[in-house]
């Protein structure tokens, strides 16, 4: 195994995490702290879980580029499901968001 295809494996891992846990951590941050609002905190947490998504999977198509070329080309799926359910929790938050928006706007 490749130290070049380990670090983007555990890159993609750790940013696909970190995606994942944007939204649900904010909303934490937003029970606790008295000055910070759900709504206003989600409109910065979605778009910030979207960046890191999009990180985890450049970073997982880096390291499934290099396996594809290694001489040992085995496994190695994790990298691309936690990138990808960091952008499935990006793109939840924001319909959320935007029938929310929809919702306000019709009523």
């Amino acid at each position: 195994m490749s130290s070049s295809r380990r670090g983007a494996s555990r890159v993609a891992v750790v940013f696909g995490l970190l995606a994942v846990l944007a939204i649900p951590v904010d909303v934490l941050l937003a029970e606790y702290l008295k000055g910070v609002r759900l709504l206003q905190s989600l409109y910065i947490a979605v778009p910030v879980a979207g960046v890191l998504a999009l990180i985890a999977l450049a970073a997982a198509r880096r390291a499934r580029f290099v396996r594809a070329r290694s001489v040992y080309a085995e496994g190695g799926r994790w990298p691309s499901r936690f990138a990808w359910a960091g952008v499935y929790a990006a793109v939840t938050g924001g319909i959320a968001l935007a029938v929310y928006g929809g919702l306000r706007a019709a009523g």
